[in-house]
């Protein structure tokens, strides 16, 4: 209703456009916990697309002081995916790396495909981590920030593992140089 007023009082379109996009957003992280505990479906999907959705969403509402790099080796990469928990995680990594940077540094997003699977790269130049807490910070509860609930990653490993029937974990990460988290889903 709002929007629709907005556009009778003549508001520029790029401040409408930017106040429906955050209705859709809305729209999509209601659908997304609707969702959680039951066997979401699954379509064959372009996972460049939909990536760089979430990438883009991100890029404009994040600090200038973030480099964002965004690349694929191809435009149309096809997995089954559930566009929307999909979405959500990496979403999620995205958050996890801005908030490891604390605002400022290189974020890159990169998508590669291999003949049988898609792999999909989130790298940060932020604080890191040691080796031993690779798997541990899957666990639900698991934290290192002063606020949060530790669940973003343990919802993360269940969307990518149970749901997907892919693989996701900390591909290298160093402290003071950042950490570069790896999904890997098999092809549609």
């Amino acid at each position: 209703g709002w929007i629709a007023i907005l556009k009778m009082e003549k508001v520029d379109d790029k401040y409408i456009e930017e106040i429906e996009k955050d209705v859709h957003r809305l729209n999509t992280i209601a659908n997304r916990f609707s969702k959680i505990g039951s066997i979401p479906e699954l379509k064959k999907e372009n996972i460049v697309t939909i990536t760089k959705t979430a990438f883009d969403y991100l890029e404009s509402r994040s600090s200038k002081q973030i480099s964002f790099s965004f690349s694929s080796s191809d435009k149309e990469i096809y997995t089954n995916l559930n566009t929307e928990l999909f979405g959500w995680v990496i979403e999620n990594l995205i958050k996890n790396a801005i908030d490891a940077m604390l605002g400022k540094g290189n974020l890159e997003v990169n998508i590669e495909s291999t003949p049988k699977k898609v792999k999909i790269t989130v790298s940060d130049s932020g604080k890191g981590m040691p080796k031993k807490l690779f798997k541990q910070i899957f666990k639900p509860g698991f934290t290192t920030k002063k606020r949060g609930w530790g669940l973003g990653l343990s919802l993360a490993k269940r969307i990518i593992e149970n749901y997907h029937s892919g693989k996701i974990f900390v591909k290298n990460s160093k402290p003071n140089e950042g950490t570069t988290f790896a999904i890997k889903l098999p092809l549609a």
